[in-house]
């Protein structure tokens, strides 16, 4: 069987595309970075990020909005989140904590850090990617998962 037989790559440039265009359309508009850990933080008010509430506010809400209306237009989705609550908890601790470290998130230097060719997104990028990689290895490796 492929490593790839579930792929859906019309799915994911589709995907991409939007991410892209988001962020294009929040730095030509409102000219701020789409940092999604930046502008989640303004809207629970514990960040510092400049960004006016109500522009952090649509963008976070749009979020799971956007997602819920391609269910409305596509019928079923199916999301599998693998593991244990706790072990996703931690999960998302260990993300929220990166992204302080970091000074931002994956959509913050990923997306618009590296096509902007900044050397601290392209950096943080690397090491994210890096860590991802190492922990799916090591989870592998014990048995945590597939």
């Amino acid at each position: 069987m492929s490593v790839f037989a579930h792929a859906m790559p019309l799915a994911g440039l589709a995907g991409g595309l939007m991410i892209g265009l988001s962020a294009a359309l929040m730095l030509l508009a409102d000219g701020r970075i789409a940092g999604v850990s930046g502008l989640a933080a303004r809207v629970v008010g514990v960040g510092l990020s400049s960004a006016p509430y109500s522009v952090a506010a649509a963008f976070i809400l749009g979020l799971p909005l956007g997602s819920m209306l391609v269910a409305a237009l596509q019928g079923h989705v199916v999301a599998c989140f693998p593991g244990s609550a706790p072990l996703i908890m931690i999960g998302g601790l260990a993300v929220g904590f990166g992204t302080q470290l970091g000074a931002g998130c994956t959509s913050g230097h990923g997306v618009c850090g590296m096509s902007r060719l900044s050397v601290r997104s392209i950096a943080a990028t690397l090491t994210f990617m890096g860590a991802g990689v190492a922990t799916v290895a090591a989870m592998r490796c014990f048995g945590v998962a597939g």
